[in-house]
């Protein structure tokens, strides 16, 4: 039996997952969105499966469930969570979290799908990383797992090219998500001053990094590999390495 070929996001129930996946829909493939949450909006060609990708009991058993019914030729490990604190006020609980999120969901998923990527000739991985990769006050955690993630994509991107297979990261910057108005309500001071502080003069917004993902995502780009894509309205000028 031949099995229908897919693209697997993570977190695509909204924000920029769901972004992702319009995108891809509209484009006409077949999209898997593996979330712990239901999404509340439905396509003909979106199939949901539910797992907490911080238990790997859970998503290797959502994997496997998704590898027998599809052949998933690109993953978009999109699914992150911010845990704000600074060193002084971090947990090892917060840790915890976000390295089973960030590492260790995207390693299980990426093991899961391996075959099928190598076996298309031209499997797509794009880790949605973060601007805070390059250092943000009050994220030591998720700073520093984010930057993990651009180590990992730069590793995977040498180990797998021989197979067809790219990899690359988007690091977004101030983006206009439910996650970022949690903690820089509309109008507030803090953030304007944001707003003030990027080159664009906006906050981003899910299809701003979604385009970028589908550049990434596109079976024709495959010369682009191992590199990271700051979609940030400017943020990182004068940070960023050239």
């Amino acid at each position: 039996m031949t099995l229908k070929t897919a693209t697997l996001v993570t977190g695509g129930s909204a924000g920029i997952g769901r972004a992702i996946c319009e995108m891809l829909l509209a484009e006409g493939r077949t999209v898997i969105n593996l979330d712990y949450v239901r999404p509340d909006w439905q396509h003909p060609k979106l199939a949901f499966f539910q797992a907490d990708l911080t238990n790997a009991e859970q998503t290797q058993a959502q994997a496997r469930s998704i590898t027998q019914q599809y052949a998933v030729t690109a993953l978009v490990n999109n699914a992150g969570a911010t845990r704000p604190g600074t060193i002084d006020t971090a947990s090892l609980a917060d840790l915890d979290y976000v390295v089973a999120l960030h590492f260790q969901a995207s390693i299980l998923l990426t093991q899961a799908v391996l075959p099928s990527l190598r076996a298309c000739g031209n499997g797509r991985i794009v880790n949605i990383s973060s601007r805070a990769a390059l250092g943000k006050p009050e994220r030591i955690v998720y700073s520093a797992t984010k930057a993990g993630l651009i180590g990992m994509t730069r590793t995977l991107a040498m180990e797998l090219g021989g197979d067809g297979i790219t990899v690359n990261a988007i690091g977004p910057g101030p983006i206009a998500t439910e996650l970022f108005r949690n903690s820089n309500p509309e109008g507030a001071p803090r953030t304007q001053r944001i707003i003030d502080s990027i080159a664009v003069k906006r906050l981003g917004t899910p299809e701003d990094v979604a385009r970028a993902a589908m550049f990434f995502l596109s079976p024709d780009n495959g010369f682009v590999t191992g590199q990271v894509l700051y979609v940030c309205g400017g943020t990182t000028l004068g940070t960023a390495a050239i």
